[in-house]
């Protein structure tokens, strides 16, 4: 069996890195002559094919996120969409029961976040911004909703749209409620993501963001993805499944982060 030139190409470039456990662009086109652009596409290509994680001007090996025992590598948005579905959807609910006519509501990827676009749906008069495609394709038959989508290139696993396109157009909006969706929660670490460029987009749209609610399932506690987005103090409040218990009941007592539940 022949192989393509950038199929050597990206083995090469995927040997290097598991050697390493992990790599920058420049390494790349010293290493394996090649330019800028052709490294950038090779390292989205190994990452759409799951073998990598892309990060801010190279990429993480990732087996070397499993040998450091961080949460488990990110599940594209399909296989997470039913893991956890009643305790999603009860969060969506209390997240809806926030949101007021006239709110500039900000939805991030993933599938709680998902789930509260659905509950929105319910909703009069409001304007929901978000970076994920499946989210605002969700939203497109909602009435009396303004969906705005953020542009930008869009990672396969969470269909979130990065990059400077995205960044450019957080600069001009103005959000009233954000909620947060999160791969880990601890009390080292806050709220965490797997990806450093949706980490980026995050972090924009929470300073463009009045309040800030962060929504996970208690199957995300004591759990340390690879990225800080913000500690646990700089949440406007919390939503999840069930009322907390131990380290983060205390912790948003004492740094006064509301908590929400549906039974609330």
């Amino acid at each position: 069996m022949e192989y393509s030139k950038s199929e050597l190409r990206r083995s090469k470039v995927l040997e290097l890195i598991k050697g390493r456990g992990k790599i920058s662009v420049q390494e790349i086109t010293e290493e394996i002559g090649c330019s800028e652009a052709t490294a950038r596409r090779d390292l989205d290509w190994l990452e759409k094919s799951g073998q990598i994680v892309r990060t801010i001007g190279g990429a993480i090996y990732e087996g070397t996120l499993k040998q450091q025992q961080l949460p488990s590598s990110e599940l594209p948005f399909a296989d997470k969409r039913f893991s956890q579905r009643e305790d999603k959807e009860r969060i969506a609910e209390a997240a809806a029961a926030l949101v007021k006519e006239g709110d500039i509501v900000c939805l991030t990827g993933g599938t709680t976040t998902y789930f509260i676009a659905r509950a929105l749906k319910r909703h009069r008069n409001i304007t929901i911004v978000t970076n994920a495609v499946n989210i605002a394709s969700e939203l497109a038959d909602a009435d009396d909703i303004q969906v705005v989508v953020i542009g930008g290139v869009m990672r396969a696993k969470s269909y979130e749209l990065i990059g400077p396109l995205a960044e450019s157009v957080i600069e001009k909006i103005n959000i009233t409620k954000m909620f947060l969706g999160v791969d880990g929660v601890s009390l080292e670490h806050g709220f965490t993501m797997h990806a450093e460029l949706e980490v980026r987009i995050a972090q924009l749209l929470i300073a463009r963001s009045s309040h800030v609610y962060a929504v996970f399932d208690q199957s995300k506690l004591e759990k340390s993805a690879l990225f800080t987005v913000i500690p646990l103090r700089q949440a406007s409040g919390i939503i999840t499944n069930e009322q907390p218990e131990g380290w983060l009941k205390q912790a948003c007592e004492e740094q006064k982060v509301a908590i929400h539940t549906e039974r609330c």
